[in-house]
């Protein structure tokens, strides 16, 4: 192996934040100080250990090979890594898996999943043989990239979906900055009870993605010390090998961010042990980022040191690997009496911390009743009903206003009746008036503190979405973070990932909602985006026509269990349908859509419309004693009634419909024959302007009317 072997001390060097000697590498050769320091893992534990890596090998190899399908390079390349974490560093209880004081561990490298199906086995958790023998098989608790439990999957031990490079280890940097705002709000001076760490494993792919960047510079910024990422640095990907399409020195990109850098063997026991122990004991600020010189497929010499080892090419060589590990030869998913013995002393070890950990909370619950009920609450996501919450949250007024000034008001209110409620934004709470009031600021120095309830992620809308669904894997806060409705493009894949992992602890905060955002162009007047994120299973897409709906889309959004919510608010103000009772406006845009107004006459004619065309639709109806106007500020609410309700508040029998919302006409014909839109981008002028010219006005709409 062409990298060298050496061990970590536990001490800061003082001539570098680079710990470890000379190692030559394609980047040159690195002058570090070494520090002679004894072996810290004894010589049965690290026998033990050595044998459970080349075990975990073994059952990644026959898992990818009876499916034909995977990611063989990591799990082999990184074997003494897992090793070392579930072996020794990593503080867990797989008889709770829940457990909240539990170290994380995500594979940000989603793609090598046995390797995580592996170690969980071994370690102890409820993960059978026969299931992770059923690698990528239907219905089987070992789907392709790990999946957090939801409906679909409940398998103990993922802590988030991984499978979008770069989601995972921004995750992490999520869950580390919720990990701080526990230990913030929760531990006292006599009780501590939450001081876990975050680890993530992570390659090239995890930081060739532009999101990985942006989170690592929160993270530093923040100071999360109690984040651990572990770079599985084999020199290769998927087309070439990495010095291919890369060519920075990443240690001096994360020293620069402000991380504290690492350099090792990644095979070495030791010098894994070591530096993960040094990592975990300095608390000084910096999240740690440990390089691990490793070989892809290491086992197997046939494609180790390959890009060919990523995928599942080594499948004919399986057989012989296996003998040249010292497996025995015909036996598949074979694990040794003495690696089951192994970790069941870690289990015995990890007890006794859990235990002792339980014996603190049992104390702190004692002495901390109305915190040790808050902490209850915000685990279980325990909130007030959706119907006590709308009539617990005052009339909102007659005047015209901007939904995202009536999200201000509300979010007080969200914020006041729900303790584990935070919120953030991608430096635009001037805008999307998303701040909470008296919740103070998040993070560390300036005015800022790990208790405050209001996050600044700076320009970084793509780390914003991931960090915040680490926020909602960790399991302990409700989270909503806000940008411009046209920026949502920079965070859909973490919005997607919210939806199929069902966190329902998100919420997105989406203003200046279509092309009445006026002079800023096109490029900030979004008119395909709402739609676009309808399309999306599973999210629920809120566009509140008045404040009253604003109510109802901000209650539905933290009492909802199934998944995340959007809210899409408008910068221009929009008139309130005082016509009818607020409660019954609240009532009815919890259903998804309901009649805003009932026509007088013999029923011929339904108008829908949504957000700021509600208004408009209003408006255009007033001599028409024939016409029903339909609100409906959610789609997907709205298909999940009843077939009675859908048919009440839409009758079949009624074929002559227009629908009109400011944006993309497509998804509207599932409810009208006729749809007044915008299938075209706005242009640069004041918001009244550019609503007159593209037709959303509600003369415009009656002539459509007139037309049909």
């Amino acid at each position: 192996m062409k990298f060298s072997s050496f061990a970590i001390a536990g001490a800061v060097l003082a001539t570098s934040s680079v710990h470890g000697f000379s190692t030559p590498s394609k980047f040159g050769v690195r002058q570090y100080t070494q520090l002679d320091m004894a072996t810290a893992i004894d010589a049965d534990t690290k026998t033990a250990l050595a044998t459970a890596a080349n075990e975990a090998r073994g059952i990644a190899m026959d898992s990818i090979a009876a499916a034909h399908s995977g990611h063989m390079g990591l799990p082999l390349g990184a074997a003494e890594i897992g090793a070392v974490l579930y072996g020794s560093q990593m503080s867990y209880n797989p008889k709770d898996p829940q457990w909240v004081n539990r170290d994380r561990f995500i594979l940000s490298a989603g793609h090598g999943s046995m390797f995580l199906y592996s170690w969980l086995n071994l370690a102890g958790f409820d993960l059978p043989m026969e299931e992770v023998a059923k690698f990528r098989q239907h219905h089987s608790m070992t789907p392709g990239h790990p999946e957090f439990p939801s409906s679909e999957h409940n398998t103990p031990g993922i802590e988030s979906t991984t499978g979008p490079l770069g989601q995972g280890v921004s995750n992490a940097v999520g869950m580390a900055a919720s990990e701080k705002m526990a230990a913030a709000v929760y531990n006292t001076e006599d009780h501590k009870i939450f001081d876990h760490h975050i680890f993530a494993l992570a390659g090239d792919g995890c930081f060739q993605e532009g999101v990985s960047a942006e989170s690592a510079c929160f993270a530093a910024h923040e100071k999360l010390d109690n984040l651990i990422v572990l770079y599985d640095a084999n020199e290769v990907t998927l087309d070439k090998m990495a010095e291919y399409t890369q060519s920075e020195d990443i240690l001096k990109r994360y020293e620069a961010y402000g991380w504290e850098v690492f350099e090792i063997d990644g095979h070495d026991l030791d010098a894994v042990e070591e530096t993960i122990a040094a990592a975990k004991a300095n608390n000084n600020g910096k999240p740690k980022f440990i390089k691990c010189n490793t070989i892809i497929g290491k086992g197997m010499e046939e494609t180790e040191g390959t890009n060919a080892a990523h995928g599942e090419a080594g499948v004919p060589y399986v057989d012989k690997a296996k003998m040249n590990i010292g497996l025995p030869e015909g036996e598949k998913w074979f694990v040794s009496e003495g690696t089951r013995d192994f970790f069941g002393e870690v289990q015995k070890k990890n007890s006794a911390t859990y235990d002792e950990w339980q014996a603190t909370f049992s104390a702190w619950k004692e002495a901390n009743p109305a915190l040790a009920k808050q902490l209850e609450d915000a685990i279980a996501d325990k909130t007030p009903s959706a119907s006590e919450m709308i009539s617990s949250i005052p009339a909102q007024g007659d005047a015209a206003e901007a939904t995202r000034v009536s999200g201000y008001k509300i979010i007080q209110e969200i914020s006041s009746l729900v303790p584990h409620y935070v919120s953030g934004s991608a430096d635009l709470h001037g805008s999307t008036r998303n701040y909470i009031d008296n919740g103070g600021n998040y993070g560390a120095g300036f005015d800022k503190s790990y208790g405050g309830k209001n996050l600044y992620f700076g320009i970084r809308e793509h780390a914003m979405g991931a960090i915040m669904n680490g926020f909602a894997f960790h399991g302990l806060f409700k989270i909503s973070g806000s940008t411009f409705l046209v920026f949502v493009d920079y965070f859909r894949a973490t919005c997607r990932v919210a939806a199929l992992s069902e966190l329902n602890r998100v919420s997105y905060i989406l203003t200046h909602d279509s092309i009445g955002v006026g002079e800023d162009g096109p490029t900030h007047q979004p008119v395909e985006t709402v739609s676009g994120l309808r399309v999306i299973p599973n999210l629920d897409v809120y566009r509140p026509g008045d404040a009253e709906e604003t109510v109802a889309a901000m209650v539905s959004s933290v009492t909802r269990q199934e998944g995340p919510t959007a809210l899409i608010f408008s910068r221009q103000n929009i008139d309130q349908n005082n016509d009818m009772d607020y409660m019954a406006r609240r009532e009815g845009a919890l259903k998804g859509a309901y009649i805003a107004k009932k026509e007088t006459a013999d029923l011929d004619l339904i108008i829908l419309a949504t957000g700021s065309e509600v208004q408009h639709a209003l408006k255009a109806s007033a001599d028409m004693p024939g016409a029903r106007v339909v609100s409906m500020p959610c789609m997907e609410v709205f298909e999940r009634q009843s077939d009675e309700y859908k048919e009440e508040v839409l009758p079949s029998s009624v074929t002559k419909r227009i629908a009109m919302e400011a944006g993309v006409t497509g998804l509207w014909y599932k409810y009208a024959s006729k749809v007044v839109g915008v299938d075209e981008f706005g242009f640069s002028a004041p918001g009244d302007i550019v609503m007159k010219e593209k037709g959303m006005t509600p003369e415009n709409l009656k002539a459509e009317i007139e037309s049909m």
